[in-house]
């Protein structure tokens, strides 16, 4: 009984990647400009805006500065998303170079075992995001031509993370092993984290020059491995819309947008976004259909991310013991949580910045003739801002935590004392 289901489903797939690799014969013109498109997307944007990013947080968790930044934010990692505090660096570092960062930074942790299992699990449900300069600068200005958007994307994106790392905090707690209280208290944490620095240093014992060789030569395997994907899901919904198989995954997410009130004229842009999250946002900016619904649909398939970064994300997860189930749940209730989020903030946003109109040029095809893409100093420049003003924003709210509790212990020792 237990060989049954398997051999079904490698029936199944056998002949689905048959049935695909005949198409990709068949439709080989249109596979070939697809892997172009890809290829050319990869080069000059994904390319430049995650090596740099790839290369230093391997050497910075060398040098034993995630440990000292984990001891840090522990006090505000832990009570708020049940997770150690190092998990600040992947949060920050994903916020800051986008997909696959966290997941990339959350496995590297698994293997040092810097984190547990469900611990990994949780960290990767909520900082799986988007970066500032794609939800500004590709999808606000390249697609939309109006850079106010960024505003409401940001605030639904980011602020339904949130809510999701806090949805998360309550995965797995039986898994959950007793937390020992010094790690949350502020007393004595600078000389904890300079043992901890020192420490991860002394457990690395890598020379500097093997550590920056080895992260130069992981970071352009990764970066490979993504470059694959994106070309593979590239040609895979060019074929299946040259062949009209598209059609037949428009049937469940017809039903689903008349359920919901939403313009049927979304219906390709979901699918695609369901595949892959640029040429979904695109489809979904040129569609003709409420600029609001627009948004929210754009929201819902940024939050999910597509199955090209899913697939990236289990590839990079595939030697860790982190499951993908939670993950694909995060990102189901991420693009719910955006979407919802994004009508919430619509009217705020356009009352305070005026109102929200769609130029002439907002129909033009972002994967050729979208804005140039930002050079890799001028990227790398920007993210490291996004960076440093996230962790000085967690390193605030490890002051007010940190304030809080002792405000709290004070008051009990008052009332029973």
């Amino acid at each position: 009984m237990d060989q049954e289901p398997k051999r079904v489903a490698t029936v199944i797939t056998g002949f689905t990647m048959l049935l695909l690799t005949i198409a990709l014969i068949v439709f080989s013109e249109h596979g070939y400009h697809a892997t172009v498109d890809a290829l050319k997307l990869f080069f000059e944007v994904v390319f430049p805006s995650l090596l740099p990013f790839f290369i230093l947080s391997d050497v910075l968790l060398s040098t034993g500065m995630v440990h000292y930044l984990g001891v840090y934010f522990e006090p505000l990692m832990r009570p708020l998303f049940n997770v150690p505090g190092v998990g600040s660096f992947v949060f920050s570092m994903g916020l800051a170079a986008g997909y696959p960062m966290d997941a990339v930074l959350t496995a590297k942790f698994r293997r040092q075992e810097l984190c547990t299992k469900v611990e990994g699990e949780r960290l990767l449900a909520f900082s799986n995001s988007a970066d500032p300069l794609f939800l500004f600068g590709a999808v606000a200005v390249g697609l939309f031509g109006q850079p106010d958007l960024g505003a409401v994307l940001a605030l639904a994106h980011y602020t339904s993370v949130i809510m999701v790392g806090l949805t998360y905090r309550f995965y797995g707690r039986r898994h959950d092993k007793p937390i020992s209280e010094e790690g949350i208290v502020l007393r004595g944490i600078h000389k904890r984290a300079l043992d901890a620095m020192i420490r991860g240093r002394k457990e690395d014992g890598r020379p500097y020059g093997q550590v920056i060789n080895e992260a130069i030569s992981e970071s352009m395997s990764t970066l490979f491995m993504i470059m694959s994907f994106m070309v593979l899901f590239a040609v895979l919904l060019r074929v299946l819309t040259q062949s009209g198989l598209m059609v037949i995954l428009n049937t469940p997410f017809q039903a689903l947008f008349h359920l919901l009130g939403l313009s049927p004229n979304l219906v390709p842009a979901a699918v695609q976004g369901f595949f892959e999250i640029d040429l979904g946002s695109a489809a979904a900016a040129h569609a003709q259909a409420p600029l609001l619904q627009q948004l929210i649909l754009v929201s819902a398939i940024v939050a999910w991310s597509g199955l090209s970064v899913h697939g990236q994300v289990a590839s990079v997860l595939a030697d860790t013991d982190i499951s993908m189930k939670p993950y694909f749940f995060a990102r189901f209730l991420h693009a719910v949580y955006a979407g919802i989020m994004t009508m919430v903030f619509f009217k705020p946003v356009e009352a305070t910045l005026g109102q929200f109109t769609l130029p002439a040029f907002a129909d033009r095809d972002f994967l050729i003739m979208a804005p140039t893409a930002p050079t890799m100093i001028d990227a790398f420049h920007v993210t490291i801002l996004v960076m440093m003003v996230t962790l000085s924003s967690l390193l605030l709210g490890v002051i007010i935590v940190s304030l809080l509790r002792f405000l709290r212990l004070k008051w009990l020792t008052m009332r029973f004392h």
